[in-house]
């Protein structure tokens, strides 16, 4: 609530906020620790469209799938669940046939086993367009973890629902099965409710006279002036001469990550001559006009990006330029820095890890800690959220690495996860299923390099990919990789040359309005108050009656998550 007292020639306004009461959220489960328990859960939505999920009819509805043979076991606690045993080749396992429809969006969990150590286990549809990857986790003896994931598919048709697992040394035992279809509308509608419920507050503006006495009919004229949500693009250093090019970043985001200029293959092309003079530039434009940067990067696991000279250095001789290499840009920027992607891509590549050994990643991001103690380390990594298929990045891979480097440091490292986001055709449901994974991390997810493949529906696919991580509770930023330079864009743009929008630019633009309150204008109740669900941010009102001798403008007005101990201020403002 918002009450103002009018007292002669003061106002004193406080300002409470208060939460919009919502309905429970219809596909995101609430975010829970991926841990591996001792019994499955009750499959999501009953099921869905599965027969016999939880197998209390044995084995009616499944098949044999491949050389495998199949069973219905019972626990100790009486619950019961399909075996696959006796597999020679990674798909021989169990399946159930379906009929699927092109224009639906599929959500997929069940519950996971193997019967020794731990094994990697895939849920795949077999369709007539291919075989569709839906979902994978690391399996464990002895307990049950979740698999989550979903699909799309490009055409209706038969299809069949099987588990692999490439260990054919295993059991695969699976239980509580799922597949639940939605509508693209029921899709949006749940983006929708999840970005009130998680990005907005319900706030309630409340006017009164000097006795108290509500202000009825009194207007009140609300502009967002930043959204508390970052939301960015990269830049790369042709924007430093180019004031067309400063003025549409500069209306738009409040985040960036510089392309090339801050990699070492930038500031140190020739080996012990460092060169920062780019991306110090590019830090104080930044400065200049109040937007974040994010760090990128300090290595780059990928033997195809390093510098050209790092390649022929003996053991020795790379494990001293990697110290110098840490201590000169982290030290330099310590402090300056909303995040370090710490080693790039170290799920897919191991080029240090190859020569320095495999506490490499470990190391590098201790001393990255040691030296930027308050600025969050980032993994950063490409097809963790794009492409299902990818077992080197999975969410249970990426999971296993960021807990493997928290706990070289007993825990201690403030950490990040950064998904690359190079999408070709967005998965919604795998998306959404793989952000929910890692947000049992309890660590900050960024969008970190957003694009999409160019295609005639380049513009329809990024608007899926911000609402659907915008909507998510556990993203906490989006970073766009459409920055123009010298040749054009890396694989989107979202200008022309001249900086006019193409239909991915007015895809941003479409949705900044719908998050940023340029300007509101409403009356307040017989009760003298105005209610209206407000994104997070800063604000400017301005309020006006016959009773105020002048229009009173409130400033730095904050709306901000409950968590948060900003939610409550106290403001005087001088009635003129």
């Amino acid at each position: 609530l918002i009450y103002l007292f009018q007292n002669k020639e003061t106002l004193q306004i406080h300002i409470l906020q208060g939460w919009l009461h919502m309905l429970c959220i219809m596909i995101t489960q609430p975010p829970l620790r991926q841990a591996c328990v001792e019994n499955p859960h009750k499959p999501q939505y009953g099921g869905g469209i599965i027969r016999n999920p939880e197998f209390n009819s044995g084995l009616e509805g499944w098949s044999t799938f491949g050389g495998a043979k199949i069973e219905e076991r019972v626990s100790k606690g009486d619950n019961k669940y399909i075996v696959a045993h006796s597999r020679e080749k990674p798909y021989d396992s169990f399946s159930q046939k379906l009929y699927l429809h092109k224009h639906l969006l599929y959500t997929l969990s069940a519950w996971v086993q193997v019967n020794q150590g731990n094994a990697s286990v895939r849920a795949v549809f077999k369709t007539r367009d291919g075989f569709k990857h839906a979902g994978v986790t690391l399996a464990n003896a002895g307990c049950w973890s979740m698999l989550k994931g979903g699909l799309t598919l490009d055409s209706s048709g038969p299809a069949e629902l099987y588990f692999e697992s490439q260990d054919t040394s295993v059991e695969i035992w699976v239980d509580s099965i799922s597949l639940q279809p939605f509508t693209m509308e029921e899709w949006n509608s749940h983006q929708q409710q999840s970005i009130e419920k998680f990005r907005k507050s319900n706030v309630k503006i409340q006017a009164l006279d000097a006795k108290g006495n509500p202000l009825v009919g009194a207007k009140i004229s609300i502009i967002q002036n930043a959204l508390k949500f970052p939301l960015g693009n990269n830049i790369n250093k042709e924007i430093l001469n180019n004031p067309a090019h400063q003025k549409w970043f500069t209306e738009r985001f409040t985040v960036t990550t510089f392309g090339n200029e801050m990699k070492w293959y930038s500031t140190e092309n020739i080996q012990g001559q460092e060169d920062y003079s780019i991306p110090d530039a590019m830090l104080n434009f930044a400065k200049q006009n109040n937007i974040a940067v994010r760090g990128h990067n300090i290595f780059w696991d990928d033997p195809q990006y390093q510098p050209w000279w790092v390649k022929s250095l003996s053991k020795e001789d790379l494990a001293k330029a990697v110290q110098r290499r840490i201590n000169s840009v982290v030290t330099r920027y310590s402090g300056q820095l909303i995040a370090w992607d710490v080693v790039n891509e170290n799920l897919h590549f191991s080029f240090f890890e190859s020569i320095l050994g495999n506490d490499f990643s470990n190391n590098a991001y201790k001393t990255a800690h040691q030296l930027d103690p308050k600025t969050p380390l980032f993994l950063n990594e490409y097809n963790t959220i794009e492409e299902s298929g990818d077992g080197a990045s999975s969410p249970s891979k990426y999971l296993k690495k960021l807990r493997q480097i928290q706990s070289s440091a007993q825990g201690s490292l403030p950490m990040g996860i950064g998904l690359e986001s190079h999408f070709r055709v967005p998965n919604l449901p795998y998306i959404r299923a793989s952000l929910d994974t890692l947000a049992s991390a309890n660590v900050p997810i960024w969008l970190t390099e957003v694009d999409v493949l160019p295609n005639p529906n380049q513009a329809n696919y990024l608007e899926q990919i911000l609402r659907e991580g915008y909507s998510h509770p556990a993203v906490k930023g989006i970073v766009m990789w459409a920055g123009r330079d010298a040749q054009g864009c890396y694989r989107m743009c979202l200008t022309d040359e001249n900086f006019k929008n193409l239909p991915t630019g007015d895809v941003v633009d479409k949705l900044l309005r719908e998050w940023v309150k340029r300007g509101f204008v409403g009356e307040t109740d017989d009760n003298g108050v105005l209610e209206i669900s407000l994104s997070h941010g800063d604000y400017e009102a301005t309020i006006d009656h016959p009773d105020l001798l002048n229009s009173l403008l409130l400033k730095s007005f904050k709306v901000v998550p409950a968590e948060s101990s900003e939610h409550q201020a106290t403001l005087t403002v001088q009635a003129s």
